[in-house]
């Protein structure tokens, strides 16, 4: 249960899931903190400075975690990590004494944070890989359905509704195979200690040893180590991953951003699902404000700016570190997941839920579809051996006549004016000009790639 008699931050219960919540958790923390340990301290008896009694010893304590203790001595002492060493080791009286051996802190909280960042790097790409799946079957849903393209917000010329889903689709593919190899490619500081030589480490076992120390650890991890560190891993690390997740959040901010477009009343389109029950507007109660759409752009906005952060922390530390990151690292890092999380679980809805106003989409294309054939009819005059110069610009004027009809509220009159010009008539029958004008048939092969980009996503992720 959530006390909301303090200040919360959202992401501790409105944005992201439970699930994501707990990868950033404070128990998971000093889970991990104590995984570290404990494989230290299991690598290390195999080098004959720990015995296996203690290590057994504290593998039977290392889930038994009580924040309220660690808090208690970390109020004496000032240092987090040392208090759950102590609250560890008071746990495990004899395993306790070898905790640590050799280690600086950052050789347990860098490498923590890497298999955490993994842990979240999971579940993102589980829920992106969802979210895929879904938005390429709408793809294929609507692949043939034409509709109203639009450039500069003004009416521009036909497509398809699942060729404008295919943009989308091709975008979050992108950033889905971005993330993977983001993951894939994280690496742990390693056990280097105070500035990355390893030398309190070869003072214990003998420099000759070092790496085939490391190597152990890196396998018992499941987490490989760059081969050269300062104090900590390098914060570069840290901006690719943030990097990746602010790339995703573009994606989910144009498919957003332009849902809300199609869902204004002028348009009407495409909408966001509405429950029977929901309030759009405390004032105006007819109202149905695209709120799912605009929360996807506004946490966007946010995850936008955090790869700065990172690009600080990566810049700024001077020589082996300073500690100028470690504070705006417990919220940047858990943050950036979280909305990339957010972003993720209210997209799928969207895509679930998505309404097709197909009224609406015939209502514009009879409004401005005409105006995108007068291209098709110019192409087509011209290779009929007309001016193309001259038959630009009567179709020009006779599109500005039609413009003013249509802005006065009357139907679309360009189709009858141009199949009634005698300058057109010179070299196109009036069935030609009809069948240019259809909307229908000016579409490209929009229909055929948007389903090949379908096949290619679902072959991916499968």
């Amino acid at each position: 249960m959530v006390a909301h008699d303090n200040y919360l931050s959202p992401y501790s219960w409105r944005y992201g899931s439970q699930e994501m919540r707990q990868i950033w958790s404070e128990i998971n923390k000093r889970r991990l903190w104590r995984k570290v340990w404990v494989t230290l301290a299991e690598v290390q008896a195999e080098f004959g400075l720990v015995s296996d009694e203690q290590v057994s010893e504290l593998k039977a304590h290392v889930g038994k975690i009580d924040i309220s203790r660690a808090l208690e001595i970390e109020g004496q002492i000032h240092h987090d990590l040392m208090a759950e060493l102590k609250t560890f080791a008071e746990s495990a009286p004899s395993g306790g004494k070898a905790l640590h051996l050799g280690a600086t802190s950052a050789d347990i909280e860098d490498n923590a944070d890497v298999l955490r960042t993994r842990q979240a790097f999971e579940l993102i790409l589980d829920k992106l890989n969802s979210l895929l799946q879904s938005l390429i079957d709408a793809v294929d849903e609507w692949a043939e359905l034409p509709i109203m393209g639009f450039t500069h917000l003004q009416p521009a010329e036909p497509t398809t509704l699942g060729y404008r889903l295919a943009f989308y689709a091709q975008d979050l593919f992108w950033d889905w195979d971005g993330l993977r190899r983001v993951c894939r490619n994280l690496r742990g500081k390693g056990f280097k200690g105070a500035v990355g030589t390893g030398a309190a480490y070869g003072e214990l076992i003998g420099d000759e040893n070092l790496a085939e120390f490391e190597t152990k650890l890196a396998m018992k991890l499941k987490l490989p180590f760059f081969p050269v560190t300062s104090q900590v891993y390098p914060r570069k690390q840290d901006y690719r991953v943030v990097s990746a997740l602010a790339g995703l959040g573009s994606s989910m901010h144009k498919f957003a951003l332009d849902l809300r477009i199609l869902q204004a009343s002028t348009l009407g389109e495409l909408a966001e699902p509405f429950a029977s029950k929901q309030v759009g507007s405390s004032a105006m109660p007819f109202k149905r404000n695209p709120i799912n759409a605009e929360k996807i752009d506004s946490l966007a906005r946010s995850l936008a700016q955090l790869p700065r952060q990172a690009w600080d922390n990566a810049a700024l530390s001077g020589l082996e570190r300073t500690l100028d990151d470690s504070a705006n690292r417990r919220s940047f890092l858990p943050e950036a997941f979280l909305i990339a999380d957010e972003l993720i679980e209210v997209a799928q809805r969207l895509i679930n839920g998505l309404e097709v106003n197909k009224a609406a989409i015939d209502r514009n294309l009879s409004k401005f579809g005409p105006f995108a054939g007068s291209e098709r009819v110019l192409m087509a005059l011209s290779k009929a051996g007309a001016d193309r110069q001259v038959m630009h610009e009567r179709l020009r004027e006779l599109s500005m006549e039609a413009w003013k009809a249509v802005e006065q509220g009357k139907p679309n009159p360009l189709v009858k004016l141009l199949i009634q010009e005698p300058v057109f008539l010179e070299y196109l029958e009036e069935n030609q000009l009809r069948e240019l004008l259809d909307v229908g048939g000016y579409l490209g092969d929009a229909p055929i790639r948007a389903r090949e980009l379908s096949q290619e996503i679902r072959k991916a992720i499968q």
